[in-house]
């Protein structure tokens, strides 16, 4: 008896000894895990301030020369080394807009279309085309825009405008102009056709996932598909709708080589859409490599610490949007 207790005993400690290397394994295991973790996050933040800090202190020397003047001014000669950020910070604002405009309107229609009325036999094909879009390099839009849709513009649809808007006071200054086929308007579109395909996936994808509960409950009431839209899917899925645009409004602000081809790359702000202007990023893609003198190259850098500073502004004032719906929903 005494043998069989002692043998009970060893095996209830060698039970309790496993236990305890098991735990003290997952601890470690759990550690190690919370390390990387932090590691990740803080690599992120030393990254992103490492990049601020690279370009502060590329474009100081621009800064430092031009001041405050360097943001109002459109002169941009190399010659005379005068430099001034008003024309690319123009026409990527005015590009990435009129970029908005069309494709957000666009996107949500498209995603809606698949999500409630496209039949089933349609889904998939239209779904897999519009992923086809997304994947397509930047740089055969360029050349798509150059040599096809550029031309269609300007022997088709430019003097169509021109003609029919000529004598509205507004609208003829907007269109106004020969048509060249390149410009601000057809770099507008062009990166239209490049962010549907980001707010259509993304915005489907949340449609998706509202519970069929609430969409069946609304059409027991009576409701149209048009508002159960608005007033049930839309409200549900507001936070990864303005995520879809912010992440096609980031990619409109910094495209760069589609832009590059089609938009004239002219330093000059025209009230005409249709005629040639430049942007931030394709300004530094034409010019960077050509750049001779520390001016010159601080110049450029400080455009980008610009796009960096307006793409900040951007994803501040969707946080903050976010924030006030949230609050207002709340209340």
């Amino acid at each position: 008896m005494a043998d069989v207790a002692l043998q009970g005993g060893a095996v209830v400690a060698s039970k309790q000894t496993d236990r305890s290397q098991v735990l003290r394994r997952l601890q470690v295991h759990d550690a190690a895990f919370r390390g990387l973790t932090r590691a990740a996050a803080i690599a992120v933040l030393l990254i992103l301030g490492g990049i601020i800090v690279s370009l502060i202190h590329g474009s100081w020397p621009a800064l430092r020369t031009f001041g405050f003047s360097f943001f109002v001014t459109e002169s941009w000669n190399p010659v005379t080394n005068r430099f001034g950020a008003v024309a690319p910070v123009y026409g990527t604002i005015v590009t990435s807009l009129i970029a908005m405009l069309i494709a957000v309107p666009v996107g949500l229609f498209i995603a809606m279309f698949l999500t409630e009325l496209c039949p089933m036999w349609l889904r998939r094909p239209v779904g897999i085309a519009i992923e086809l879009l997304a994947g397509i390099p930047s740089i055969i839009y360029g050349i798509w825009g150059l040599f096809v849709f550029a031309p269609f513009l300007q022997q088709h649809v430019q003097p169509a405008i021109i003609a029919a808007f000529g004598n509205i006071p507004v609208l003829s200054s907007l269109f106004a102009g020969p048509p060249y086929g390149i410009g601000i308007l057809t770099a507008g579109l062009i990166l239209a056709i490049m962010v549907l395909p980001f707010i259509t996936s993304i915005s489907r994808d949340v449609f998706e996932a509202v519970p069929a509960v609430l969409k069946e409950a609304s059409y027991g009431l009576g409701c149209t598909t048009w508002e159960v839209m608005r007033h049930v899917v839309l409200p549900y899925t507001r936070v990864g709708v303005i995520g879809a645009v912010m992440l096609a409004l980031g990619r409109a602000l910094g495209e760069t080589m589609a832009v590059t081809f089609v938009i004239g790359n002219a330093h000059r702000v025209a009230p005409s859409l249709f005629a040639p202007g430049t942007t931030i990023s394709a300004t530094i893609a034409n010019e960077f490599t050509e750049a001779v003198g520390d001016l010159y190259t601080s110049s450029l850098i400080a455009l980008g610490l610009i796009l960096f500073v307006i793409t900040f502004i951007v994803l501040a004032a969707a946080r903050y949007m976010l924030l006030r719906l949230d609050a207002r929903t709340g209340s």
